[in-house]
């Protein structure tokens, strides 16, 4: 289905939020979200590998290389999913150091817990189903905070980067990494039918499960632009914010510190 043939739902009141294209009660995105990564949990990582042809790994790897973590620092990795991030910060904090995976979907926070104990990655790294809107940490827990195209699946937005913030240490930094709004001239008719031709047939035939992939195509055009991006983390109480603009904007990583 193309951009063009898919209507916004109009607001219905000042308790609605996007989901995707469609308008939904506040209270229900999380439920409607959980039910979009539960049908997907067990073909996600494949997925990602066909959707991007495997460059997902090459824009986490760059993240991977911002987080200045060091050996025996902690880090939490916030809608982590399967694991990516978190894999990557294990190694970047040693045996003395602490990663925290934490997902809102239990099934996908299985997958991650599964594919780390494969990978030998269980002992500095501790697993928790939360919420990324408040998360169940003390104040200034944690070196470096990442989000990995999670931030827009989020209710409220501003709650998650603020909740982020709080529990960052003084000179810590939090690491957004996400779908944005391509800047290359050209590229973006290119990229929205592939995200509302190519993406949902590609859902339907591997995963079983199109709608969900229009979701994620959708949801990510609802996301904010770069700018606004930065000016939310900025309210939030970051500073020293700045972007880097991935295979023409498709994606960005969001760097801010607390101080």
């Amino acid at each position: 289905m193309s951009e063009t043939k898919r209507r916004e739902t109009p607001a219905e009141g000042p308790g609605s939020v996007d989901f995707g294209y469609q308008q939904v009660p506040a209270d229900q995105k999380a439920r409607r979200v959980r039910e979009v990564f539960d049908s997907v949990a067990d073909k996600y990582d494949l997925m990602n590998d066909l959707m991007s042809a495997g460059v997902h790994r090459l824009w986490k790897r760059f993240a991977l290389a911002q987080t200045g973590l060091r050996p025996g620092q902690s880090a939490l990795d916030v809608a982590g999913g399967t694991g990516d991030l978190a894999a990557g910060m294990a190694g970047q904090v040693g045996d003395s150091g602490l990663v925290v995976l934490s997902d809102i979907n239990a099934a996908m926070l299985e997958v991650g817990r599964d594919r780390l104990l494969d990978r030998g990655l269980m002992r500095n790294v501790r697993f928790s189903i939360a919420n990324a809107e408040c998360l169940p940490f003390e104040d200034e827990s944690f070196d470096c905070v990442t989000i990995g195209f999670g931030l827009r699946n989020v209710t409220d937005k501003p709650a998650a980067l603020a909740s982020m913030h709080r529990v960052l240490k003084p000179g810590g930094r939090l690491l957004v990494l996400e779908f944005s709004k391509p800047v290359l001239p050209g590229l973006k008719p290119i990229y929205d039918v592939y995200s509302f031709s190519v993406l949902p047939w590609l859902g339907k035939r591997v995963a079983g499960d199109s709608d969900s992939y229009q979701y994620l195509a959708e949801s990510i055009r609802r996301f904010p632009d770069q700018q606004t991006l930065l000016a939310m983390m900025r309210e939030a109480g970051l500073e020293d914010c700045s972007h880097h603009n991935l295979s023409g904007g498709i994606v960005a990583l969001h760097k801010g510190f607390k101080y």
